[in-house]
């Protein structure tokens, strides 16, 4: 049996009534963290959590990798319990601060890396190349970690959360410290992952990342999700309509004010459009790099990883690894 939503999509993360109470040292409840919150990700979907410093995101992402235990509340991780630990293995996780052994290089990181996930030498190597390529580090991979810039450590942080194909990636704060080039560029292939099939739960203090990326969006505030929903469904503004036409000539601007004001409506404002200033700052930076200038910073990202790349997940099946779910549970999960 698996964990299917209306479509027979799968769903990779689902969270009943999820809470947890931490308690001080007389075993009396102290702070309610996360309080009674249910969500569900989709296979494939890039799944956005936000909020301010204190409002539980980071509480429901440990719990969500089994490393707290709720206190109240139901939650199963690619069909599993948060605790097993064969599902470790199908999950990359990327955390705020990028936790990495500054004396090692950045091949040397993977590698240890794709150790832990018992990967063969000749897989790794062929990974980490691709993974290498695909963030922009190959020039540098033999310096110490130690030695790079926050952004290309972000880099080299998201590669070792790739290192092992997994099916869900959790991201936290992927893009902080990073130029916009290198921003668009993870934003790029996290949309690209996400088309692969892979599932992304991305948490960002940054809110243009989230809103280009995410299918979906949670807002947590005091350890609740206050709102959630599409990007389109939460960001329109039913009350105003913008219509938008070529430059227009003053007496046709006069002529569709009296049109408006017939039907006792004004125009509120008259613009032109403005570009992004990302969209701007991308446009001068080809520009320098198709003029031949150079940068010792780190290169741009080659193209997704080969091992990433093989196409959509296969259909889950009852004996298909992480997909395979403990029927009592997803009957716990699904019933309302």
């Amino acid at each position: 049996m698996v964990a299917t939503v209306a479509g027979n999509e799968a769903v990779d993360i689902a969270c009943v009534g999820v809470t947890k109470t931490f308690k001080d040292f007389w075993m009396r409840p102290r702070v309610r963290a996360v309080d009674g919150v249910t969500l569900e990700v989709r296979r494939g979907q890039v799944y956005g959590l936000l909020g301010p410093n204190g409002s539980g995101k980071s509480t429901t992402i440990k719990m969500l990798l089994g490393l707290l235990q709720p206190t109240a509340g139901r939650i199963a991780i690619l069909g599993k319990r948060p605790t097993d630990v064969a599902t470790k293995r199908h999950i990359g996780y990327l955390p705020e601060e990028s936790y990495l052994y500054r004396f090692l290089t950045g091949r040397e990181t993977l590698d240890y890396f794709g150790r832990l996930f018992r990967l063969d030498a000749r897989a790794r190597r062929e990974r980490i190349d691709m993974l290498l390529d695909m963030v922009g580090l190959e020039a540098v991979q033999h310096r110490p970690v130690g030695e790079y810039s926050k952004g290309m450590q972000r880099r080299i942080g998201l590669a070792q959360s790739l290192i092992n194909d997994p099916q869900l990636l959790i991201l936290d704060e992927p893009t902080s410290g990073m130029d916009p080039v290198g921003s668009r560029q993870i934003k790029d292939l996290i949309a690209t992952l996400a088309r692969r099939g892979k599932t992304v739960l991305l948490c960002s203090h940054l809110l243009g990342d989230v809103e280009d990326l995410c299918d979906r969006v949670a807002i947590m505030y005091g350890g609740r999700i206050r709102s959630e929903g599409t990007c389109a469904e939460l960001l329109t503004q039913e009350h105003a309509t913008i219509l938008e036409t070529a430059d227009m000539p003053d007496d046709v601007v006069a002529e569709v004010r009296a049109v408006l004001a017939r039907h006792a409506l004004a125009v509120k404002r008259i613009e032109h459009p403005r570009r992004s200033l990302e969209s701007l700052f991308l446009e001068i930076v080809e520009r320098a790099k198709a003029e031949g200038a150079r940068t010792a910073g780190a290169a741009a990202g080659g193209p997704v990883a080969g091992f990433l790349a093989a196409g959509e997940a296969p259909p889950a099946t009852a004996t298909d690894g992480p997909a395979a779910v403990d029927a009592g549970l997803l009957d716990s999960l699904t019933r309302r």
